[in-house]
């Protein structure tokens, strides 16, 4: 009996394990064009202290957000316009991008704010509109909420470390930006699609490769103008 109770332990264990696994994996691929798309939005605030405070106050209701999806997901995933809504959302996110006018050094600008509590909800909002994809995707593959609970929280905190290295890259790749929106398009698309059409399901490992595909374009060319911002400092230095 007692060999029977530490198998079923550590069977228990290890299952526990290995959804944890997948679904921090599946949180860290499918987070990269969200952060890609945060990091566009806080890039519209002037100064660097703005864009990280935008960042992490956004991202803290961005992550109750999250988790009361997650605790309503069951009853959300009933009415297919919550879905129809998130697609709209990110699509128009993509048309405002691709739309938008050039900057006086001919750089894309996502949006612009005048102040920072304008670009607070739409970092929280973004991240809510890919949540629809991500904790649905994750029920899928859990059904014990604390382990949903769990990857979301890390979900999160690795949302907040890429859209941090990903507004210094936006500056140092010249496609990156054009590749994540594109990427932000997929997941509006496929989410347009489960709403519209439900019984059409776009495989998983078809919109990851996409994701990769677009990701391996944008890091294909770096900007020649780009001035990293210690090397910034190192001349501000030599010439005080």
């Amino acid at each position: 009996m007692f060999d029977q109770l530490l198998h079923s332990q550590f069977h228990f264990s290890l299952e526990t394990s290995l959804l944890l696994v997948i679904l921090v994996a599946l949180e860290a691929v499918l987070s990269a064009d969200n952060a890609i798309a945060l990091a566009a939005i806080a890039q519209g605030l002037k100064t660097a202290e703005q864009q990280k405070r935008a960042l992490n106050i956004g991202l803290i209701a961005a992550y109750i957000l999250r988790i009361t999806l997650i605790f309503t997901a069951t009853w959300v995933i009933n009415f297919w316009q919550v879905e129809l809504l998130g697609a709209v959302y990110l699509l128009w996110l993509v048309f405002r991008y691709f739309t938008s006018s050039e900057d006086d050094q001919g750089h894309e600008r996502n949006l612009e704010f005048s102040s920072l509590w304008q670009a607070i909800p739409m970092i929280a909002v973004t991240d809510l509109a890919f949540s629809l994809d991500s904790v649905t995707t994750a029920i899928a593959v859990a059904e014990d909420i604390w382990l949903i609970v769990i990857g979301g929280t890390i979900g999160v905190i690795t949302l907040r470390f890429l859209a941090g290295l990903f507004i210094r890259w936006l500056d140092e790749f010249t496609h990156l930006e054009d590749a994540g929106f594109v990427t932000v398009g997929f997941v509006g698309v496929r989410l347009l699609l489960k709403a519209v059409y439900p019984s059409l399901i776009v495989p998983e490992w078809l919109l990851i490769s996409l994701i990769l595909g677009m990701f391996v374009w944008g890091f294909s060319k770096r900007n020649p103008d780009f001035v990293a911002p210690e090397e910034q400092k190192t001349e501000q230095s030599l010439e005080a």
